[in-house]
């Protein structure tokens, strides 16, 4: 990624257009970074409107924290998005929040700095933590996981063929020679490929698998998701940015699963369902165009998805 992308949120204005930000309305940021799509949101809210923010990641908080010095209409919680109900209740927003904002997966900032182990391009620890002061890092993992279970993460997590071949040459690596370098596991991976795509590097997915499964990230979203529901006011705007066809694929199928009525039951199909939808799809799937990918290459896979919550 060059220097010029860094920090560079995706899809923006796409994103912050969906939200249909109201100037008194409540909206939460539930994946901060660095703030970009956060600062786009104040600048459309009015002065009596409020803004949360949460992150795992230390930095990230860190610099939430920066913004509420010089802003009083956002408040920080140091939390994965999971926590968004929870929080949205301690603080008595919950079923008034006008607008959710998700953008899934690592950040720039992540995969810029190589002390945090995301890069396979970047001599650094093997960590891949979101929050490198909770959880086991990627190094540990792969030292005492069994070679049946790392080969199911890299072809579950990763949609990786050769998971087979990358795990067993991972354990056999790891007998004589501890692996906790970023680049030592991309060598590893690199070499238990048959082939290469001239396109793509061949640690991608399993670098991709091994820190979704770290960081328990599929687990996550099926989690906030559900929660979107509760917290969400009634017209409130659900907007979530993925990367990846794993995650894309699961907040698919939950805004249309929750904007279709209920399926009858199969034993006894004379009786209506109960409940109803819950959701409206709202437009098309959005992806970047051209100017933003050549600008910012990551925009290239963003998939952009939008959902409002029905009275």
């Amino acid at each position: 990624m060059s220097a010029a992308s860094a920090h560079q949120p995706v899809l923006l204005k796409e994103a912050v257009d969906a939200l249909t930000v109201q100037a008194g309305g409540i909206y939460l940021d539930g994946t901060f970074g660095r703030g970009g799509h956060s600062r786009e949101i104040l600048k459309r809210l009015g002065a009596e409107g409020k803004l949360l923010v949460l992150d795992r990641d230390p930095e990230a908080h860190a610099a939430a924290l920066a913004l509420a010095e010089r802003d009083p209409r956002v408040a920080v919680h140091r939390a994965a998005f999971s926590g968004l109900e929870r929080i949205a209740t301690e603080v008595g927003v919950s079923g008034r929040v006008n607008g959710v904002l998700l953008d899934i997966g690592v950040s720039s900032a992540q995969l810029d700095d190589p002390r945090r182990g995301f890069s396979f391009t970047r001599s650094g620890p093997l960590d891949m933590r979101m929050d490198p002061e909770s959880g086991e890092s990627a190094a540990a993992w792969l030292m005492r996981a069994p070679e049946q279970d790392i080969a199911a993460v890299i072809h579950e997590y990763g949609e990786e063929r050769h998971a087979r071949r990358i795990a067993k040459a991972i354990v056999s690596e790891r007998v004589t020679n501890p692996i906790t370098d970023t680049l030592q596991l991309a060598e590893i991976v690199s070499r238990a490929v048959p082939r290469h795509d001239r396109f793509k590097h061949p640690a991608t997915r399993s670098f991709q698998a091994i820190r979704i499964f770290i960081n328990r990230e599929l687990e996550e979203l099926g989690s906030c998701l559900q929660q979107c529901l509760k917290v969400l006011a009634p017209a409130g705007r659900l907007a979530v940015i993925s990367f990846h066809s794993l995650e894309d694929r699961m907040v698919k199928r939950f805004m249309r699963d929750q904007s279709r009525l209920p399926a009858p039951d199969p034993k006894a199909p004379w009786l209506e369902p109960e409940g109803k939808p819950l959701l409206r799809v709202v437009g098309k799937v959005v992806q970047a165009g051209e100017a933003e990918v050549a600008e910012n290459p990551r925009a290239r896979s963003a998939v952009l998805r939008v959902a409002e919550k029905l009275p």
